[in-house]
């Protein structure tokens, strides 16, 4: 296991048509379970808006949208007026609605293999956010996203790279499987797909991710984004995977890419 706690190896990339079934049945209501005895509110707003959706202002629609993991599409608000057409990947029969401010939502179930039954170049824009540190085959369904993206499409990806602690047992307020994914794996497949990376910035630095101010989450006030924004640069450093001391916790723990379709 010492290679996949160092980031060598993703954990679940390589597993089995078994193994990957059974990590399925334990993450497609894994989050429904965090959440559905709680109030739960969008945290994101405006982490999204500030690394991701103010670098497409100059793009004025997004005819068709894919939200891969969204839910009940929370994650499109800030730009909900430039999609015509929303459809979103959701293995949960939970997290779902029929529609979302009057514009209706088309649901696909992934299959559990992680091939999406979407015509290739399908999307203009694909959101990925906090999704695919749930799946074991990462690689793969990236490749997936990918395939149905349209050339020059837009794809924003935000995920953790940081272990997430030791996923052989139990965590409070995470799901069964989930695990980060290490920051060298990612730029390996991103280059392995010829994107172009219009930006990239570590986020969420466990110091202000701590703050509140008694209205919500911390991700939704733009004051605290920027001095995430800054902490994460001073500690960017820091790309201890699996942290093991107080001092390898002090890095940022997710990465936010916006990637164009070449």
């Amino acid at each position: 296991m010492n290679e996949y706690f160092e980031g060598k190896k993703l954990w679940g990339d390589d597993f089995s048509k078994e193994e990957i079934e059974k990590w399925y049945e334990d993450e497609k209501e894994g989050y429904s379970g965090l959440i559905e005895n709680s109030n739960y509110s969008y945290a994101y707003h405006e982490l999204n808006k500030f690394h991701g959706y103010t670098r497409l202002k100059h793009i004025k629609q997004f005819p068709k949208a894919l939200s891969f993991g969204g839910a009940t599409g929370d994650e499109l608000l800030p730009i909900l007026k430039k999609i015509n057409k929303i459809t979103i990947v959701e293995p949960s029969k939970k997290l779902r609605t029929k529609e979302i401010y009057g514009k209706k939502i088309n649901y696909i179930t992934p299959s559990i293999n992680g091939k999406l039954k979407i015509k290739s170049e399908s999307f203009d824009l694909i959101t990925c956010f906090g999704v695919l540190h749930h799946i074991p085959n990462v690689s793969f369904v990236f490749r997936e996203l990918i395939r149905v993206l349209k050339k020059d499409g837009i794809i924003l990806i935000r995920e953790p790279i940081v272990s997430m602690g030791d996923w052989n047992n139990p965590r409070k307020g995470l799901t069964k499987r989930e695990r980060g994914i290490p920051l060298e794996y990612f730029k390996k497949i991103i280059k392995e797909n010829n994107l172009e990376v219009i930006s990239e910035h570590k986020v969420l630095f466990p110091l202000t991710r701590r703050l509140n101010f008694g209205k919500g989450e911390i991700s939704n006030f733009k004051l605290i984004i920027w001095m995430d924004y800054i902490l994460s640069k001073i500690f960017f450093w820091n790309n201890k995977y699996h942290a093991k001391s107080f001092f390898d916790k002090l890095r940022p723990q997710s990465i936010f890419y916006v990637l164009k379709k070449k």
